[in-house]
């Protein structure tokens, strides 16, 4: 199972063990998969997969420093799981193979353990996960010794530079307040650009195809995001563009959305934070005229809260942006953060 945030899925791991493997000889090993999910439960984890790997016949387990320990460093001290197994070692029929860190030696063109190049006085070289995948997400050069080159293509098609990830435009602010103008007008944009398909998901779209059934209460309002949400998550996860246009009032149903798709693409949070003033000027449908009558109840930002994203991705006022010159920031902000090639 995924043991954190950002880690591949099960099925590219696969592939890449697949690859490492090519580079044995033949007969020599054998890949052999089991079912069993990290729990970050650090010494006790080892312990447990120590004595699975014995029930399935295994005649020795490799344990490392931090096996199983969740990303903040310290959480169990160093080297915890190799003694805990260790304790047990006469109790066990599977014998502990305790390893130490390796790092690459630019010298000797290897990798080697930790201890033996501090003893020659090297530090020798590593990348982190998180900077690995930054690195290729991208489109920096990784360097040629940190896997095999099977390898690291395979990861490459796992973690794309962002301009070939899918990608959610997610739009949030008072009605009027321009999010469906400049939706359609990016819409245009991105697809005379031509590298994804490209999905609009305004909120008025919404409510008529997806949500026809759906009131104004918070409860029906929380349901239409989450939906809009899925529809914007298979987008994503299928190399697309998803731009949504809701007013999604509400920080913890806009974060559950995100939560939802990050683990699959890019999401951008958008907030198009017009005043009410200028929104209520507009007001071309006549809704917040009834809802200052009490016509319409729960109307966001009269009778209703907006709660304003605290860090969206992009924020911008239309009451001193033209629409066209609105969309243009945001364009030129995607392509600064590299989800547009520009070529």
């Amino acid at each position: 199972g995924i043991t954190k945030p950002g880690d591949p899925h099960h099925y590219a791991r696969v592939h890449c063990y697949q690859k490492v493997l090519d580079h044995f000889p033949q007969h020599l090993t054998m890949l052999s998969l089991l079912p069993l999910s990290m729990r970050l439960a650090g010494p006790r984890e080892a312990l447990l997969h120590a004595i699975v790997n014995q029930n399935y016949g295994c005649s020795h387990i490799m344990i490392g420093p931090y096996f199983a320990s969740p990303p903040e460093r310290g959480f169990y001290p160093d080297y915890s799981a190799q003694e805990l197994v260790a304790r047990h070692q006469e109790r066990l029929e599977i014998l502990l193979i305790a390893t130490e860190l390796h790092r690459y030696s630019p010298q000797r063109g290897c990798y080697l353990p930790l201890s033996e190049l501090e003893a020659q006085g090297e530090k020798g070289e590593y990348l982190k996960g998180a900077l690995f995948r930054q690195m290729l997400q991208q489109g920096k050069v990784v360097p040629d010794w940190y896997s095999f080159p099977e390898v690291l293509d395979e990861l490459k098609r796992i973690y794309p530079p962002r301009h070939k990830q899918g990608l959610t435009l997610f739009f949030t602010g008072l009605s009027g307040s321009g999010k469906s103008t400049l939706a359609r007008i990016l819409e245009a944009k991105l697809v005379e650009e031509g590298s994804r398909p490209v999905t609009l998901l305004d909120g008025d779209v919404v409510r008529l195809n997806l949500s026809s059934e759906l009131g104004f209460s918070r409860e029906h309002r929380d349901l239409n995001i989450r939906r809009i949400g899925f529809v914007a998550n298979e987008i994503t996860k299928n190399g697309g563009i998803a731009i949504c246009a809701p007013i999604a009032p509400y920080a913890e149903t806009r974060r559950a959305v995100r939560q939802l798709i990050e683990p699959h693409g890019a999401f951008i949070e958008i907030h198009v934070s017009t005043p009410l003033e200028v929104c209520e000027a507009r007001d071309r449908k006549g809704l917040y005229a009834k809802a200052r009558k009490g016509i319409i109840p729960a109307f966001t930002g009269i009778s209703d809260p907006y709660e304003e994203p605290q860090r969206p991705e992009f924020r911008i006022d239309t009451a001193g942006h033209g629409p066209m010159e609105a969309a243009q920031e945001i364009l030129l902000y995607l392509l600064a953060e590299g989800y547009l090639n520009g070529h």
